[in-house]
């Protein structure tokens, strides 16, 4: 009879790849069922969207082939949980991810959109906050314009805002509560008043993700986020010309000051290439080459991915359908594996900090 000390032994030769520790020494492998014909167990993952989620199934299937019984069957959970900041203030978001960008035009908000959509499709429960105050776009791309979200009552008494849900994600922006065709002058206090009341005053709920859509620049609202709540990380966002490069530099600058000091999760580089429908195989840098990859290795941060310049990227937003949405699309598997390497680089830094 096959004993459960001889599955950890086998299982223990199986390291997670970014982590560099076996699964067993982890506490990863849970619920061992030995019958005279199968092995069972779960695997616990840090995150739902592991990019190496397959090969590390893979990994254990070969362990028990090798050490224990190369004949019996071996089904496996392949399952997660998510590890966060947590704080007292918002004791229910796991981690908030900030999506910024040094000025504007390069995407910022569709790599946000996006982003969200895909960790939600890794079956994490995502949140996320437009809060460009100055121009909330999030309303249009998810085809909420003229939408109001509710407000309800909690059993302590307090007033909350209840986030609208689409596409199985939750939604706040600053453009619910706003007239989409009435400009608004805010001032300094304002803004950080509003963002405020968009983390503090929504029912959340639970959930592992909050992306955060920050608008342009270094102003009152990155510092109000910044400094006012926990911050997992930061993705940023640049196209590969220059002009693009050197404000995304002042952004990451100011993520790295000491009286801020938010991790770096990486940089996306939007608008890379330009291929046409009729040339799929040819590609062609409008912009620029490379940048994105030269600003990340200057700072030694993960290379996210880069974004091609395509027509079904802004008819996708125009639409209130993002593209990450449509499986059949490329470019909505480049979104996928952004979202994936976004996720393992909060699992590494949550695992060693």
């Amino acid at each position: 009879m096959i004993t459960k000390e001889q599955v950890l032994h086998a299982l223990s030769h199986v390291e997670e790849p970014d982590l560099k520790k076996d699964l067993v020494t982890l506490n990863m492998i849970r619920n061992v069922e030995i019958t005279p014909t199968t092995i069972r167990f779960d695997v616990v993952l840090t995150t739902p969207a592991c990019p190496l989620k397959g090969h590390i199934e893979h990994a254990c299937r070969n362990a028990i082939a090798l050490f224990v019984d190369k004949t019996i069957a071996v089904e496996i959970n392949m399952t997660s949980n998510v590890v966060g900041l947590g704080s007292n203030q918002l004791p229910n978001i796991k981690n908030i991810i900030l999506v910024a960008s040094g000025k504007g035009g390069v995407g910022k908000s569709t790599v946000a959109a996006n982003l969200a959509l895909a960790l939600s499709a890794t079956g994490a429960k995502t949140g996320l906050v437009d809060a460009d105050i100055y121009g909330p776009s999030l309303p249009i791309m998810f085809g909420l314009e003229g939408a109001r979200p509710r407000a309800s009552k909690t059993p302590d008494g307090k007033t909350k805002i209840e986030p609208i849900e689409k596409y199985g994600i939750k939604l706040l922006s600053i453009g619910f509560f706003t007239d989409p065709n009435q400009a608004i002058p805010w001032r300094g206090p304002m803004v950080s008043t509003a963002v405020k009341q968009l983390f503090n005053d929504a029912d959340w709920g639970e959930l592992d993700y909050l992306v955060v859509d920050l608008p342009p620049g270094t102003g009152d609202v990155h510092i109000t986020v910044a400094q006012g709540f926990p911050i997992a990380g930061a993705v940023v966002v640049t196209t590969p010309q220059q002009v693009a490069l050197a404000d995304a530099v002042k952004g990451i600058g100011m993520f790295l000051m000491d009286a801020i000091n938010i991790p770096l999760l990486g940089v996306v580089e939007n608008m890379a290439y330009f291929t046409p429908a009729e040339l799929p195989d040819h590609r062609y840098y409008i912009f620029g080459k490379d940048g994105g990859k030269q600003l990340a290795e200057r700072y030694s941060a993960p290379f996210l991915g880069e974004i091609p310049l395509v027509k079904s990227i802004s008819d996708a937003g125009d639409s209130g359908l993002p593209v990450v949405m449509d499986e059949d699309n490329p470019v909505a598997h480049a979104f996928v594996d952004i979202a994936g390497k976004v996720a393992q680089q909060l699992a590494i830094r949550q695992a060693t900090a």
